[in-house]
């Protein structure tokens, strides 16, 4: 325990300049999929045919080995932050198509059926009514994603990002235990964070 502490204190600066880069590649990655995912997610919900294409997709980049998958990326985009967070955003996706899709699906028909009857179109229908009540299906898709992309930010280094992962492939390298310990806890501790906080968000959007 002592070796962690002063290992921390000796080097807080670089713990903190890492878990900095770590937490700015899971947001990108993911704020990303939330751009391009949920629209998929609605056009799934609303398109049959569509629906098995877009999912298959999601599933076949989901089932890829994440090195694998970085190892690619940085052939076609080069080494560096930005192929981590194009690898996150690829990873982050399924989980928030899947819980769009379902959110929307969930919704009760005599709901739609009442708003159709008050006049909305099918946009205010999508918007004012299926949105807000598929809300917490997409939260825990934003937070399924989200921990994912915690643990694969971590395989950064292998293609020239930093993050937490940068001292964990130290460590390796030099053998040092306390390094990989104390960058795997710290990554840990983001997952149980964003876990915890989007958890309660999600809590909150049920109760709403």
């Amino acid at each position: 325990m002592n070796d962690f502490i002063l290992y921390i204190q000796n080097n807080w600066e670089t713990l903190l300049y890492l878990t900095f880069q770590h937490i700015m590649m899971v947001l990108l990655g993911v704020a990303l999929a939330l751009v391009v995912g949920i629209p998929l997610g609605m056009i799934a919900a609303k398109n049959n045919r569509a629906t098995s294409i877009i999912l298959a997709i999601a599933n076949l980049i989901q089932v890829f080995p994440s090195l694998a998958l970085l190892a690619v990326l940085m052939v076609l985009f080069g080494i560096g932050f930005y192929s981590v967070v194009i690898g996150l955003f690829l990873y982050s996706l399924l989980p928030i198509i899947r819980n769009t899709y379902v959110g929307l699906k969930e919704v009760d028909q005599s709901v739609l059926e009442s708003g159709k009857g008050v006049g909305m179109t099918k946009f205010q229908l999508l918007m004012k009514v299926q949105f807000p009540l598929s809300l917490p299906f997409i939260l825990s898709g934003i937070r399924i994603a989200a921990v994912i992309a915690i643990g694969v930010a971590t395989l950064a280094p292998f293609i020239g990002g930093e993050g937490l992962g940068k001292e964990i492939y130290s460590g390796i390298s030099m053998r040092d235990n306390v390094k990989i310990y104390t960058s795997a806890i710290l990554a840990a501790i983001l997952a149980l964070i964003a876990d915890f906080l989007l958890g309660k968000a999600q809590e909150r959007a049920k109760v709403d």
